[in-house]
């Protein structure tokens, strides 16, 4: 349970992030926090319910995202959110099943230049000064000694069992790329203040854009640590809609493969794709953790008024 003190500071750095959108001219938004379509990524489970009006299961959103894309695509211009979001078997020392994100979309920025205006956010809360840079491709290779666009699965998994030991564990080369990103490449970021990681691998593209880089294909996407902590992901927005559906179609296969359970397409934002979603980036930052990290906390439920073991 947080501290009085803490919840001030909490409060605070919630009264400095609007105050940072109002000087930019970016609108507050508030979206449903039910919806009849869950998240279809086969990392994530949506926490669902029931409601006597409706025949089927609603779930309770893992991001704001879907449905800002759909004030996007109505005209909005710019917004952003502070919004109350859900997540199934996620909780630990860094989760909390339920949490506050921060989200905001900015039309006519790639994630470059949205990285620089995340930059400008956390560096002023945090009181933090410059930040560091790295392609995918390139903290791969300085800080795990492999290219992880050339090196085949078998590479990978032996560089990945040579630092942590994952038993009879097999999987495709994303697999093992998430069990070095996570055992050499975020215990490396820890010493290096604000880092961004960006132009993932073209399957980790989620829903990013995709380009040609350098020779390979990578999703358009980025991902913000301070001192080795997961802070923000962010991507220059797909706006194709058949791309769109055939990606959460892709994941139900996914979810099928692993014996979970399929999710609804959301309908509602693939036809505000359809209708026109403008060139835009976008990203969401996690509050809680952003306030452990402002207060030297170690542990989520120091940040949360009420962490799900006393709510």
């Amino acid at each position: 349970m947080a501290s009085l003190a803490t919840l001030q500071i909490r409060a605070r750095i919630r009264k400095r992030i609007r105050a940072f959108f109002d000087a930019l001219g970016v609108l507050e938004v508030e979206t449903p926090v039910l919806s009849t379509a869950g998240v279809t990524d086969p990392h994530i489970d949506s926490l669902q319910t029931q409601w006597s009006d409706h025949s089927g299961q609603v779930y309770l959103q893992t991001s704001p995202e879907y449905a800002m894309k759909r004030l996007l695509a109505a005209g909005s211009g710019p917004i952003f959110q502070l919004a109350r979001a859900f997540r199934d078997d996620e909780c630990g020392r860094r989760h909390n099943p339920e949490f506050t994100l921060l989200e905001w979309y900015r039309p006519g920025l790639d994630h470059h230049a949205l990285m620089d205006e995340l930059e400008q956010l956390v560096g002023g809360l945090l009181d933090r000064q410059g930040s560091k840079k790295f392609s995918y491709r390139d903290v791969f290779r300085e800080f795990a000694g492999l290219d992880p666009f050339l090196a085949t699965a078998a590479q990978l998994e032996a560089a990945a069992r040579e630092v942590t030991d994952p038993g009879s564990a097999h999987g495709p080369r994303e697999f093992w790329l998430d069990m070095l990103l996570t055992h050499v490449i975020e215990p490396a970021l820890a010493g290096l203040g604000l880092v961004f990681v960006y132009d993932y691998p073209a399957a980790q593209a989620a829903l990013a854009r995709i380009a040609e880089v350098d020779g390979v294909a990578v999703g358009q996407r980025f991902e913000l640590y301070v001192d080795g902590v997961e802070l923000a992901n962010g991507y220059n927005e797909l706006t194709d809609a058949v791309e769109q559906r055939q990606r959460f179609e892709r994941d139900n296969r996914l979810r099928r493969e692993t014996g979970r359970p399929e999710r609804p397409l959301d309908e509602n934002l693939l036809a505000a794709l359809a209708s026109g979603l403008p060139d835009c980036s976008g990203v969401a930052l996690g509050i809680d953790r952003l306030v452990m990290l402002a207060t030297g906390s170690d542990d989520i439920r120091q940040v949360q008024a009420f962490s799900w073991d006393r709510s």
